[in-house]
């Protein structure tokens, strides 16, 4: 054989080889699975989802839980970043999360996000979270115009006779009892009132069942008031419970490249106005989200930017030390109309 010439056997070896190895970087690109970011479906904008960088992906699961179960797994499988409330959040020990990084975005929020983005730990903690939207818990009524013009009432108006067995109040006794104050009276009389103790299904009971009035996050709301001329939302000049929606690091998630443009994305147009239009209010001055809220009908943008007072008399839920945990148990019990003659 001629120097420089291949022999037919070498070729088929090289095309061989060559296809082996092929075939070995492409299934070994398949299981690089890039980083991901767990959350319920819904619990996050779409449109945002979709402008993730392009090595990450979004892992659906059935609920918050989930999220939780999914940021505790091996490390092989635990999310880069996991998205939940703060009560969720809070729900582990802080060792659950590291510190969440991207200074330059957190930054751009609002002081009032400071508390929720160390998970309310004292001042001077490590920041562990990105809180992205603040979400009051609203009242909401169907067919109820009579009532809806009655928002000097505030949070009375659940107590209104005429809802007696109407009322779809939180799942939650502590956001329960955040409504009316600790008055075992009034918080026996509103316990009263309700038809089921359900913000999962709170929608679909007050638009399709016997409720009249629910109370439910702003993001669940917001939707349905742009398209339902029998629904009227009030928040209370009293101060509302707030839940606020997180983005976490789970410790052990690997490593994650600077998302600061991702995350900003959110707090500017075109982005913010679509975020909004869906419920979602990131914790942004003022001036910024009445520039975003130009041209929303007064009613929107009375529950989405309320006057400043009532932000302000808003009601942080941060995690109970045991003893309190106790003392509302045995209120919550005292108040059961069941136990009551």
């Amino acid at each position: 054989m001629a120097e420089g010439h291949l022999s037919r056997r070498s070729l088929l070896g090289i095309g061989v080889c060559g296809s082996l190895a092929l075939l070995e970087s492409t299934l070994a690109g398949c299981s690089r699975i890039g980083p991901r970011l767990a959350s319920r479906r819904g619990d996050l904008p779409e449109r945002w989802v979709r402008r993730l960088p392009a090595d990450w992906r979004p892992q659906w699961v059935e609920g918050p839980a989930q999220v939780l179960e999914a940021s505790k797994a091996e490390a092989s499988g635990r999310p880069a970043l996991a998205q939940l409330s703060d009560g969720w959040a809070t729900s582990l020990s802080g060792q659950t999360w590291i510190p969440f990084g991207q200074e330059g975005v957190l930054a751009r929020l609002d002081p009032s996000a400071c508390p929720a983005s160390r998970l309310f730990a004292p001042e001077g903690q490590p920041i562990l979270a990105f809180p992205w939207s603040r979400n009051p818990w609203v009242l909401v009524l169907r067919d109820r115009p009579d009532l809806a013009q009655r928002a000097d009432l505030g949070w009375d108006v659940l107590l209104e006779p005429s809802l007696a067995g109407k009322v779809v109040l939180p799942s939650s006794p502590r956001v329960v009892m955040a409504l009316v104050g600790e008055d075992p009276q009034r918080l026996c009389r509103l316990r009263r009132q309700a038809l089921a103790l359900d913000d999962r299904h709170g929608i679909n009971l007050l638009l399709s069942g016997p409720a009249q009035a629910a109370v439910l996050p702003r993001p669940q709301v917001v939707p349905l008031l742009r398209r339902d001329p029998r629904l009227a939302a009030l928040l209370p000049a009293e101060g509302s419970p707030m839940a606020w929606s997180l983005l976490l690091r789970p410790a052990g998630g690997g490593e994650i490249a600077p998302l600061q443009d991702w995350l900003a994305d959110l707090l500017r147009p075109p982005l913010l106005p679509f975020a909004l239009a869906a419920g979602w209010v990131p914790p942004l001055p003022r001036p910024t989200l009445e520039a975003a809220t130009r041209g929303f009908s007064p009613s929107l943008t009375r529950v989405l930017l309320p006057p400043e007072p009532v932000l302000q008399r808003g009601q942080n839920l941060p995690p109970l030390e045991p003893k309190e945990q106790i003392r509302l148990q045995a209120l919550w019990t005292s108040t059961d109309p069941c136990q009551r003659t």
